[in-house]
């Protein structure tokens, strides 16, 4: 998983509450199980029209914001299904920071098995920095000292120790395991000298 540490972006501004799963991801393209790709669906009924033509108006499809690494949205962002697919279809886009005022849980949860940093800010703060945005100024996010600087200053956020730990490290939750495999091979080795017959082959 790609660690987290700092990065500094425009920011694109997403003005729509409950954004849910389907908007990010639709239905027809969760029959792949690779990540690589996604990013050409992201938000593929907001993006394109019915030729497959790109929409001029959509933030994501105008320069300078078709390269934002930082999306900055409403309210309940990620609701709906716990399609994993969602932020892998964020990241593959370049998408590495969503700031809303409340996400959905499994999809805030996904977000940590990704690569993707979720802030969650006042609606005060949203809107100062939803104008930050629309000016085209950069936005630099530092996850170990958890703060937001724009031009007007600097932001501070909330997060849990541990998720940003595997943030910074770049642990999903096979890497958080990972770290355990000499502990596993000693309890490995000890459950069969005590209970040999658990690991007999059939």
């Amino acid at each position: 998983m790609l660690k987290f540490t700092e990065i500094s972006s425009v920011a694109a501004y997403l003005p729509i509450d409950n954004i849910d799963t389907d908007m990010i991801i639709p239905k027809q393209f969760l029959k792949v199980i690779t990540r690589s790709g996604l990013g050409k669906k992201l938000f593929f009924e907001m993006r394109f029209d019915e030729t497959g033509k790109e929409k001029a108006d959509f933030v994501l499809n105008k320069d300078p914001f078709n390269k934002a690494q930082i999306l900055i949205a409403g309210d309940n962002f990620g609701c709906g299904s716990s399609r994993e697919h969602a932020p892998w279809s964020l990241l593959d886009f370049g998408i590495r920071c969503i700031i809303a005022t409340s996400f959905a849980d499994i999809f805030y949860n996904n977000c940590f098995e990704n690569g993707i940093l979720p802030i969650v800010v006042d609606k005060n703060t949203l809107n100062n920095l939803s104008k930050t945005a629309e000016n085209k100024d950069i936005l630099s996010i530092n996850l170990e000292g958890q703060t937001i600087q724009s031009v007007n200053g600097a932001i501070k956020f909330e997060i849990d120790e541990f998720k940003k730990f595997r943030l910074i490290n770049g642990l999903d939750s096979i890497g958080i395991t990972a770290q355990k495999i000499e502990d596993i091979k000693i309890f490995e080795e000890s459950q069969k000298n005590n209970f040999p017959w658990l690991w007999q082959q059939a």
